[in-house]
């Protein structure tokens, strides 16, 4: 018999809740979520009753919460928040009696895992399914770069979540030696996240903007994508090029690095590409991997086009542990 659980997924500037249908560890549906910002809040107990309070409703005993943070231990610190959550007080403040608490990213990944094929846009490599079997490595451009890696054998799967965002750049011509060291001036590190994510098109414009000795004409990462997307500037267009670029040659090394036989991108600026990639470098730059080019030209990409994969993803988490 199905039964109702809570779903929330906490980032640093929003909280979203929905209620879930579950049945035989599978989703069965997923409400209109409720979207709070998390600065209007003091703690995740008063946004857990504001959605109450939403819904008009006695929420659920059962709760399923992804969380942009690392998932562990007694005190569960966000990234980007100043929220703080504690596993053993759940019962005795939210009401709840069982929960799963997994990495957003980590929530992103058993989407993947458990959403149909109508879910999911075609990239490039050959136009088919995702496979049934082996690894699928998920890479998600947002406010950070998110990496996870799906395994699906043939009677199970499991979500691997990684910190792959967080592996050093390495540039592949010269404008891109250019740019590293500019980005060398500000970070002691570069990492591939300081250019595929909301803020990477940003220091990949400045870059660009300080190598064409041009002042920067936007004033923030939101005036700077629109210009981007709409093809309203043209040192905008250069960096959302770059972007792309360097989208397909990480997602590349990803699957590479995780034995994958298919890639999905995820994350907020995957959805606002999905149009723009296939007419990108991506392709161009995600194949060009020397010795093993033919490999990677059979292997299907996929955007996730799901709009709430962070809520079914925890969803899916919950279903998968306990039915």
């Amino acid at each position: 018999m199905s039964r109702q659980v809570a779903v929330a997924d906490v980032g640093g500037t929003h909280a979203r809740f929905a209620l879930a249908e579950i049945d035989g560890g599978r989703v069965l549906s997923l409400s209109q979520p409720v979207k709070l910002q998390t600065s209007d809040h003091a703690s995740f107990q008063l946004a857990w009753e504001e959605f109450g309070r939403r819904e008009q409703i006695e929420l659920p005993d059962e709760l399923a919460l992804s969380f942009a943070g690392p998932v562990g231990g007694e005190v569960l610190k966000l990234t980007n928040n100043p929220w703080v959550i504690r596993p053993s007080l759940m019962k005795e403040r939210l009401g709840v009696e069982r929960f799963t608490i997994v990495n957003d990213f980590g929530a992103v990944g058993y989407a993947v895992a458990t959403l149909p094929d109508e879910d999911f846009r075609h990239v490039c490599g050959p136009d088919r399914p995702l496979p049934d079997e082996g690894v699928t490595s998920i890479v998600g451009p947002g406010t950070g770069l998110g990496v996870a890696a799906l395994l699906r054998k043939r009677d199970h799967y499991e979500v691997i979540e990684t910190e792959g965002g967080h592996v050093d750049f390495a540039p592949l011509d010269n404008l891109e030696d250019q740019v590293l060291t500019h980005l060398r001036r500000n970070f002691r590190r570069v990492s591939i996240e300081r250019l595929v994510s909301g803020r990477g098109l940003w220091n990949i414009y400045d870059a660009l903007a300080t190598l064409e000795g041009r002042d920067t004409e936007f004033h923030d990462e939101k005036e700077l994508w629109t210009a981007a997307l709409g093809n309203a500037d043209s040192l905008a267009n250069a960096a959302l090029d770059r972007f792309c670029l360097t989208l397909g040659a990480v997602a590349g090394d990803m699957a590479l690095a995780q034995g994958a036989n298919s890639v999905v991108i995820a994350g907020g600026l995957g959805f606002r590409l999905v149009d723009h990639l296939p007419r990108s470098g991506f392709s161009d730059r995600f194949i060009a991997k020397g010795r093993f080019e033919r490999r990677m030209d059979d292997m299907p990409v996929k955007v996730i086009t799901y709009p709430e994969p962070g809520l079914y993803g925890a969803a899916a988490a919950f279903a998968k542990e306990f039915g």
